[in-house]
């Protein structure tokens, strides 16, 4: 089952969601349709174009947005007086609810891939009866052991990229929390300190990407790069702004609040993010989803297996 055509927006706008903050939105597809709204990953990345094809336009209103900080919403993490207290996960829940009361929604299908899916699953059980399904691909949950495995416990498998990685922060900052040591680089009145930083991190999520192509053109963007490395180490550094309890998982723990919410998990069998077994554990206690393994597929949404099971998902939540 291949992607939908690519479509263009038939609406968009800036949000005003406080702290001198824009979103950026837009709406796809059919305008009386069934709501969906996309979640990006990173924290970070922005939302792209991509991500319309994985629903029916003929039977969904698509919903895309720019999470702050990001994308074309403003202003943009890679200005250094950009305001990064307020980019936490509690306002990124608050500023969904706004857009939805915006656009007049009731209810959506919650579609997040990476990042994107910790936010749906918290935003699931932050506003239950809002969210109609959820359909997650490169599952995370955003717990403590997860960050220390895509920043420390990878170097056992990558040794010769993670000598390079913590090669770039000071003596002293290398034992403890290295997302945090990395921010506060990111955070430096010294342009070419940030500079650096921001290449060395993106080298590093480059070089633990388990398999080929090794390639990341939107690190080749100055801009991107150095928003995408301020705001990831930023969640990284601050247990995703989850609060107390995440180094045993927040999100995990607070599963059982999806039993009413039908929900799909689409996930590569090569993704490394698999080592903690959270995608296992989650499935296990969110009673009513269902687990999908695609073989041969990292973290990476677009590969053609992941890319047919979101679709076969969305497809099937839209007879709903």
């Amino acid at each position: 089952m291949g992607l939908y055509p690519e479509i263009e927006p038939y609406d968009h706008g800036m949000l005003d969601v406080g702290d001198g903050n824009l979103v950026h939105w837009e709406t796809c597809g059919n305008p009386h349709g069934k709501p969906a709204v996309v979640l990006h990953g990173g924290p970070g990345s922005g939302c792209s174009p991509y991500f319309r094809r994985y629903f029916d336009p003929a039977v969904y209103r698509i919903v895309l947005l720019d999470q702050r900080g990001c994308g074309r919403s403003t202003p943009h993490a890679s200005a250094y007086d950009t305001d990064m207290s307020v980019n936490t996960t509690d306002r990124l829940l608050a500023d969904l609810e706004l857009l939805r009361r915006h656009l007049g929604i009731e209810r959506w299908l919650v579609w997040g891939a990476s990042w994107g899916s910790v936010l749906g699953l918290r935003y699931a059980q932050t506003y239950p009866g809002v969210v109609s399904e959820l359909v997650l691909t490169c599952v995370a949950t955003g717990s403590n052991p997860e960050v220390a495995l895509l920043t420390r416990g990878l170097g056992k498998l990558f040794p010769e990229a993670f000598e390079r990685f913590i090669g770039e922060l000071p003596a002293g900052e290398r034992d403890g929390n290295l997302a945090a040591a990395y921010n506060r680089l990111l955070e430096s009145p010294d342009r070419p300190v940030r500079e650096r930083a921001a290449c060395a991190w993106t080298d590093w999520e480059t070089a633990i990407v388990p398999a080929p192509p090794r390639s990341e053109e939107r690190y080749e963007d100055p801009e991107f790069r150095m928003g995408f490395a301020r705001t990831v180490t930023h969640y990284f550094g601050n247990d995703h702004f989850l609060g107390a309890g995440n180094d045993e998982g927040v999100v995990l723990r607070d599963a059982p609040l999806l039993k009413d919410v039908p929900g799909t998990l689409v996930q590569g069998s090569l993704d490394l993010g698999n080592l903690t077994g959270v995608v296992w554990r989650l499935h296990h206690a969110w009673l009513g989803s269902e687990l999908v393994l695609v073989d041969e597929a990292g973290h990476n949404a677009g590969a053609p297996g992941v890319a047919a099971a979101l679709v076969a998902a969305t497809d099937k939540y839209a007879r709903r």
